[in-house]
């Protein structure tokens, strides 16, 4: 507006002619762009999001009813949709925020959900967390960023996210100022996340399927946002729906892998390995670590049987697939398959055992290790360099920890290992180079 004022103040002084006639030009050309803008935004305001309707009167009947009942329902919810792992503070302080969360267009901060006035949600109804849970939205209007993951709570049920605000305000109020998004433009002009919104598809639940098959899909898709880490997204960050748990770069190497019935029975995973991996972070095929491990902690090892059961059924289906046996494929580079194996041999047998089957309660094994037989080998060469903390699981079980070899082996090395394991138990010739390493590294 400012040139077109210009403009208009020059043509008003005169001059030439073809200079009054170039600049009506460029005054026509911007007034109409501003049209063209203003026509965009006046075509696309009936098609913003719409807020998700709120029953005042069902929230009133579920807030007053039995507290005790209510809050455990509430602390059961929150576990399922595994608040804590994103809300909980640096230090481990519950829900008090401040935890970074790396995305591809900068950093985002876990916010402070406590019930301080000040810094957290004290001054939240329970509509207004709802809003925020499953339309994105803060009470004062703000669109959140899609890190929280609305797109997949957008069909959670109202008693549900009731629930979970009855369970937030008995926690004790933590005064941490929430920490600003480290994101350059246009990233950090939250008004495009109207846009986002319009334009990225959220999760829906089926609607012709069974009760059973439903509460599996609420259970995995909505609660516990599976896809959020295992669907592939789209230049804007949203989630690819048509390509539902084919897996996803989550940057740094690592990879959400593909959850779809094949590919699970690709990997050899059966119901009951899956089942036992997401209540107890341990199964055959490995044990939870990288992104997951938090998963177990905050969540899954707090689901009760049936519910894991009905998370099981919806990722394998009613009749699971037969689970896939791999034989050791034929190499031929027979020089580095030697190198590779004589480092596993020196630096892995140790823990791994010789023949790969692992020992209980010290390291997993690598027969049957989901990890070597990922298309994509960023989960292992993740392990191989930076190595894995020592892990706790539920009852008691401790996982040691597994050294890092990124500083003792060279990139070849790395590569001639890596390629060793995939050649020997994942099922499929590997070709693994030093640009794979070079990728997770850095």
């Amino acid at each position: 507006m400012h040139r077109i004022r210009a403009l208009l103040q020059r043509r008003a002084r005169g001059g030439d002619e073809h200079a009054g006639a170039f600049e009506m030009k460029s005054i026509l050309k911007w007034v109409l762009a501003v049209v063209v803008v203003g026509v965009i935004i006046a075509a696309t305001v009936p098609l913003w999001p719409v807020q998700s309707d709120y029953d005042e009167q069902a929230a009133k009947a579920t807030l007053e009813g039995n507290q005790t009942e209510l809050v455990a329902r509430g602390k059961y919810l929150s576990a399922a949709a595994d608040c804590a792992a994103c809300h909980q503070s640096p230090d481990g302080t519950p829900y008090a925020g401040g935890l970074p969360i790396d995305t591809p267009f900068g950093v985002i901060y876990g916010t402070n959900i406590t019930p301080d006035p000040e810094t957290g949600i004290g001054t939240y109804g329970s509509k207004d967390l709802f809003h925020a849970i499953v339309d994105g939205k803060r009470g004062d209007g703000t669109w959140l960023y899609p890190a929280m993951p609305f797109a997949s709570y957008h069909e959670m049920r109202q008693e549900d996210s009731d629930a979970i605000f009855a369970f937030l305000q008995t926690q004790a109020p933590v005064a941490r100022e929430n920490l600003a998004p480290e994101l350059g433009f246009p990233f950090n002009q939250r008004w495009l996340l109207s846009y986002w919104n319009l334009v990225n598809p959220k999760v829906s639940l089926p609607r012709s399927a069974s009760a059973e098959q439903t509460e599996g899909a609420y259970l995995t898709d909505v609660l516990g946002h599976c896809q959020e880490c295992h669907t592939p997204r789209n230049i804007l960050g949203g989630l690819k729906l048509s390509q539902a748990y084919e897996g996803s770069d989550l940057g740094g190497g690592i990879q959400g892998p593909s959850l779809t019935p094949t590919a699970l029975a690709g990997r050899g995973w059966t119901a009951e390995d899956l089942r036992d991996f997401l209540s107890r972070g341990m199964s055959p095929q490995g044990t939870m670590t990288l992104e997951m491990y938090p998963v177990l902690q905050h969540s899954t090892q707090y689901l009760s049987d049936a519910d894991i059961a009905s998370i099981q059924t919806h990722l394998m289906g009613d009749e699971p697939l037969p689970s896939k046996d791999v034989q050791p494929t034929q190499v031929t580079d027979t020089v580095a398959h030697a190198k590779g194996r004589d480092t596993y041999v020196a630096l892995c047998a140790g823990c791994h055992g010789m023949d790969g089957g692992g020992k209980p309660h010290i390291a997993p094994p690598m027969v049957t290790n989901t990890s070597i037989r990922l298309p994509d080998p960023g989960n292992l060469l993740k392990v191989l360099l930076d190595g894995v903390e020592e892990q706790h699981y539920p009852n008691g079980e401790v996982m040691q920890e597994m050294p890092g070899y990124s500083d003792l082996l060279s990139t070849q090395e790395v590569v001639d290992l890596a390629n060793y394991l995939r050649s020997e138990w994942g099922g499929a010739a590997s070709s693994i180079t030093s640009d794979d390493v070079d990728k997770v590294m850095n």
